[in-house]
This record gives structure tokens, C-alpha cells and sequence, in this order.
């Protein structure tokens, strides 16, 4: 059931990053937003499926809440820096930037956990680096068509937007392991070997909720509704009457991002459960991969061959690791 677990987690998230892109489009102003309260929900109502068939301590719940907050700051800030970002460049340039956040990993556990990293480990985050640094500096025609359709500050701010995601996503993964690695030592009370991870993933889950609570409420007060607009590009002098299905309809990429990416959460945490380190092997490249091809193939993005080659190197230096961590 393990390589189950993984390869459907995989698979769905790979999934969501596409339906992230139609989702997010730019001339939605909110979209973002929209699709973290989306997210919110579903993970909320996962959460609940989790404390009803899993041994999770619910009168520590509260508490466990609060200490897990940094950790999961970190992993909700970063997705919806990600949502943003997604808007105005190519998920083809976003998601590997994104996902190198495990080149960065290492380099805090051994800063502040004292350990080791071997040779094989730097060689491979040096490449990462080289993949990163080649996909930026080879954005050229990119960056013209973003300064020109959208202006030199929001261009700037898209493009750093996946940077923003990778730095904060290496910090939560990092938080994390110190959080979960060992029920003895974690900071999280009254968790045993079993529940660990169930708990922690509650904390985090029910943090994403509130989060899209409060969102919502921000974009009442501005008048927003949830299924206003819509993800298809609106006909200049044209505000034809919707129906409640066609509002739903609209919003439906979104919806569905969210579905993928509560899946792939929910296969993910059982294989965790498992006690396997193989998960960033396949989660690490797979993703990326997976979003990577089917961003040609369907969102029919196409970058130049040297933006290609680089993002290779990327893939390279992600899989090296992974195989180093395996």
C-alpha cells in the first residue's frame, strides 16, 4: 500500500498545480484568495474524517494547535504565495523553482541541527542552485511580456513569488521534521508513534481552515462573494445574468485544485504513517515532473531551450537528492 499511497499523492498534487493555473487566472483579483478558502474547506472537512477514524488526542487538540502554528504558517503563507504567483507566469517556470525547497532542507538541518551533509548532498543542492539561477537568468522574453502587460513592479513581484513559496516551504519542511521525527522529543504533548503525524496534520488542516474563514470574511467586507466573476475571461462591455450553477462553474478549476491537493495530502499522511523516508524520492521529482509534462501538454506553455535545460538540471539535482535521502 505504501508505493499506493505515494505514487496517487504524487499524482494528485501534480494534478492540482495544473488546475492551480486555470484556477488562478489574472484578471480575477481575488482568485488567490478564493482558492486558499477552497483549499480551507476541503482540508477542514478532511480533518474531521481524520479525528473521527484515527486515535488523535482531541482534548489536546487545542494546545497542540498552537505549538504546530509556526509549521503550519509557514506551509499556508507559502501556498498562497504560490497562488498568486501562478496568476501571471508559467507554472512550467513556477513549479520548479517551488519544489527545489529540498535543496534547502538540508542546508538548515545542518545549520541549526548539527547535521552532516555528505559530498553527494552538496554536489546535488549545487546543481539545483545552477538549475534555479539558469531558469532566472533565461526569463528574458518572460519578464519583457510580464513588465509589459502587467507593469515592472507586478512582474517583479510574480516572479518572486515561487522563490517567497520555496524559502518558506523549506522552513515548514524543516520545522516539521523537528516536530515529527520522534514522538519523545516532539514539542507537540500527549502523541504517541502512531498519532504523530495524524496530529500534527489536524493542526496544520484545521489552521488552513480558520485561515479560509478569515479570508472570507476579508472579501464579504469587500463586497466579494465566493462564486462572483469567474475563471473565464470576461467580455469587455458584457455582464450577462449567471445562473447559481453557472457561478459554481466558474469557479470549478479551483474546487478542483483543492480536491486534488486534499488527496494527495490524505494518501501522503498514511504512507507517512508507514515510517518511510522513500516519500520525498517520489514526491520530490514526481510532482514536479508530473506538472511540469502536463503544463506542456495542456496548458500548452512552451519556454525556450535553454529555460528547458536548466529546468533539467533542476530535475537532476531534486532527483539526486532524493536518492541521497532515500
Amino acid at each position: 500500500m505504501l508505493w499506493f499511497f505515494l505514487i496517487f499523492s504524487t499524482a494528485c498534487w501534480g494534478l492540482a498545480e495544473i488546475f492551480y493555473k486555470k484556477g488562478n487566472v489574472a484578471h480575477e483579483k481575488y482568485a488567490h484568495l478564493k482558492t486558499t478558502v477552497f483549499v480551507g474547506i476541503f482540508f477542514g472537512l478532511y480533518s474531521l474524517v481524520i479525528l473521527l477514524t484515527q486515535d488523535v488526542e482531541l482534548k489536546y487538540l487545542p494546545a497542540n494547535f498552537i505549538r504546530y502554528l509556526p509549521v503550519a504558517a509557514c506551509y499556508i503563507v507559502s501556498m498562497m504565495c504560490s497562488y498568486f504567483g501562478v496568476r501571471y507566469i508559467e507554472e512550467s517556470i513556477s513549479d520548479p523553482i517551488e519544489n527545489t525547497s529540498c535543496a534547502f532542507v538540508p542546508i538548515l538541518c545542518a545549520i541549526f541541527m548539527h547535521e552532516k551533509l555528505s559530498a553527494g548532498i552538496i554536489a546535488a543542492i549545487v546543481v539545483v542552485v545552477v538549475g534555479i539561477l539558469g531558469v532566472g537568468f533565461f526569463d528574458a522574453q518572460g519578464k519583457t511580456d510580464r513588465k509589459r502587460v502587467w507593469g515592472k513592479k507586478l512582474a517583479l513581484i510574480a516572479i518572486a513569488m515561487p522563490f517567497c513559496y520555496m524559502i518558506l516551504d523549506a522552513i515548514g519542511t524543516f520545522l516539521d521534521c523537528y516536530y515529527t521525527d520522534d514522538a519523545a522529543n516532539t514539542v507537540l504533548i500527549h502523541v504517541n508513534d502512531g498519532n504523530l503525524e495524524h496530529t500534527a496534520n489536524c493542526c496544520y488542516e484545521f489552521t488552513f481552515l480558520l485561515v479560509a474563514i478569515g479570508i472570507y470574511i476579508f472579501l464579504r467586507t469587500k463586497g466579494v462573494k465566493l462564486f462572483d466573476g469567474g475563471e473565464a475571461a470576461p467580455i469587455e462591455g458584457v455582464a450577462p445574468a449567471k445562473t447559481t450553477m453557472q457561478k459554481i462553474s466558474g469557479q470549478r478549476n479551483k474546487m478542483i485544485a483543492a480536491l486534488f491537493e486534499t488527496g494527495g495530502q490524505a494518501t501522503y499522511l498514511f504512507a507517512l504513517s508507514e515510517g518511510t523516508g522513500i516519500a520525498a524520492v517520489i514526491l520530490g521529482a514526481g510532482t514536479v515532473i508530473i506538472s511540469f509534462v502536463l503544463s506542456r501538454f495542456l496548458l500548452k506553455e512552451k519556454l525556450s531551450v535553454l529555460q528547458y535545460a536548466f529546468i533539467g538540471i533542476i530535475f537532476i539535482g531534486i532527483i539526486a537528492l532524493a536518492l541521497q535521502g532515500a
